[in-house]
């Protein structure tokens, strides 16, 4: 079967402006950005959702994922339709479905209410990386891509980081509805920046025409192809942190850890995504420079298992702690070169269907992982309850926190016998 890509490298200089790709892929991560602050929220406003709804750890953990649930199962779709729509219009409406159901979600009474919204704005996050890669991979070449990739989940992770300590503090002055009321506002605005400054293509490209006879090829080569299989493990496995503990429990786990404050504890949660901010594209940046994927890959997660083990076991203070959660999120970033691995490893026609994968894992891994932790925590020690707010023991913790160092030796278990593609896509050893 042959697959038709109508734009692999970036047009001249004379038919475009040097920044305008930087702007159209900036402006289109955005999206990226806004759902990692719907994504990882619960961090800051966990106690509050127990409090207000009168549940425990596991209610709070369905509330969380039922996100990830909406998002993984429109992942399937999503690649399809962005490989074959307009990706711009496709991603407004997406992101407009998030947006209305953040204003909903901070005024509802009901949780069942709460866990439609949720559910809905799962469905819009589901286009929310995959455009962006859509985008870029039409505005610049294949060996930039792992760098332009962590610059897509650097704009992501900072979304990540002002929904720790920020949004703490905001919740703090004003209570989580009137905060999320104000992220529903952000939403607005972000909508209008994207509607201005998106575009699908560089002008004079065309875009490649797909029979109907294709999808069931295509969906056939970008999901039982056993590379992006291993690699999308790894990436899901090696984001497990930042499903756990940046999206949901790392501020309460860290108030037992260190006996510290709500507040100090969203501080030391928020460098996690600081160290991704740093790390996603050093990493890619490093990936490029060695024309490698698989050994920064590798290191990226040796590193990884020593940080996480210094985090559960180390005597530390309140600072060295917060280097831990950089350095988790810095290491730990080297997943974002998979990205660029499963789109170099397929034919450019597939790109977002191909990548679609590595999103349907990761975001399902938030599924398993954060209920699977959530499991293990009401079962593995005592708890109590203060000002209606379930408060869980250090013990019961630190024995969930297991299944990080034992994710990561999986993922890098993954990653060997994985294909190397030298940052050249498939197509060019043809």
């Amino acid at each position: 079967m042959e697959f038709i890509e109508a734009y692999d490298e970036p047009v001249s200089k004379s038919t475009q402006s040097v920044f305008q790709p930087w702007i159209v892929c900036l402006a289109a991560a955005l999206f990226f950005f806004y759902e990692f602050i719907q994504g990882n929220m619960f961090a800051s406003i966990a106690d509050n959702i127990m409090q207000d709804f009168n549940i425990q750890v596991d209610k709070m953990a369905y509330l969380s994922s039922i996100y990830y649930l909406s998002n993984v199962v429109f992942l399937f779709v999503a690649g399809m339709l962005l490989d074959r729509l307009s990706t711009k219009k496709t991603m407004l409406f997406a992101m407009l479905l998030c947006v209305l159901s953040t204003f909903i979600l901070a005024h509802t009474q009901s949780f069942a209410m709460a866990l439609l919204c949720r559910f809905v704005t799962g469905i819009g996050s589901a286009f929310c990386f995959l455009g962006p890669i859509r985008i870029a991979s039409r505005w610049f070449p294949p060996s930039r891509m792992a760098m332009i990739t962590g610059s897509i989940v650097t704009i992501a992770m900072s979304g990540g980081m002002l929904a720790q300590y920020p949004l703490t503090k905001l919740v703090v002055s004003l209570g989580w509805r009137d905060s999320l009321s104000l992220v529903g506002w952000l939403g607005v605005s972000m909508l209008f920046v994207m509607m201005i400054f998106i575009k699908d293509k560089p002008a004079g490209v065309v875009l490649p025409e797909y029979s109907k006879g294709n999808f069931r090829s295509i969906a056939k080569l970008a999901y039982l192809n056993t590379q992006n299989i291993r690699a999308a493990l790894y990436t899901s496995l090696m984001n497990m942190s930042v499903a756990v503990f940046g999206a949901m429990l790392g501020s309460l786990y860290l108030i037992q850890r260190l006996d510290v404050s709500k507040e100090e504890a969203a501080m030391v949660n928020s460098m996690l995504f600081l160290g991704a901010i740093v790390g996603g594209p050093f990493m890619g940046w490093l990936s490029d420079k060695m024309g490698l994927r698989v050994l920064p890959m590798k290191l990226g997660a040796i590193a990884s298992l020593v940080t996480i083990l210094c985090i559960m076991y180390m005597p530390v203070s309140l600072g060295v702690m917060e280097v831990l959660f950089f350095c988790l999120g810095l290491f730990t970033a080297a997943q974002i070169i998979s990205y660029a691995l499963v789109a170099e490893s397929c034919p450019p026609a597939m790109t977002a269907t191909a990548v679609s994968l590595v999103s349907i894992l990761t975001q399902g891994g938030y599924i398993v992982y954060q209920n699977l932790f959530s499991i293990v925590l009401l079962h593995a020690g005592t708890n109590k309850i203060v000002n209606n707010v379930p408060i869980y023991s250090l013990q019961a913790y630190q024995s969930a926190a297991i299944l990080f160092p034992i994710g990561i030796c999986i993922a890098l278990f993954l990653l060997f016998r994985l294909k190397e593609t030298f940052c050249k896509r498939s197509m060019d050893a043809l």
